[in-house]
């Protein structure tokens, strides 16, 4: 079997919410991230990625989001042999300033753009990739809107 988990790209003011990962997480310790987290097994249920999700987000960062739109999905396997897929959603960013709430999973937390995200040579070419798609949503929105 696998591990279902759920990332969230919230952007506010042209800015993505990225997150340095505590030292004393299992996988990618210490790495620049969305926020996120593991879903949990809840029997027959609805709507459990989007639920997961807004509750990840808040409980680590204390930020509160809406709008989840999908951007994509990859797999991956972690350093211990557990085998991961992975589900990144856009979100709309409502209310709350993001601190680092659980020191144990997120070291800090901060506002990057995505022209400085995808410049970085610290972060991983896999959340360049979901920033670009992320990106690339909001952009197709907004010329709909002004469109239409």
């Amino acid at each position: 079997m696998f591990i279902v988990n759920v990332e969230a790209a919230i952007y506010k003011d042209e800015k993505w919410l990225i997150v340095r990962r505590s030292e004393k997480e299992e996988h990618a310790a210490g790495a620049l991230a969305l926020v996120g987290g593991k879903v949990d097994k809840e029997g027959n249920s609805t709507d459990i990625l989007e639920r997961t999700l807004i509750r990840e987000v808040e409980e680590e960062v204390g930020v509160i989001i809406s709008n989840l739109a999908y951007v994509n999905s990859s797999s991956f396997v972690t350093d211990s042999g557990t085998h991961v897929i992975d589900i990144v959603f856009l979100c709309s960013y409502q209310a709350g300033e993001p601190i680092a709430k659980d020191p144990d999973e997120v070291a800090s937390v901060n506002w990057m753009s995505t022209e400085e995200i995808l410049d970085s040579a610290e972060i991983p070419s896999y959340l360049k990739e979901n920033i670009q798609l992320a990106n690339d949503l909001v952009k197709a929105k907004e010329s709909y809107l002004i469109n239409n």
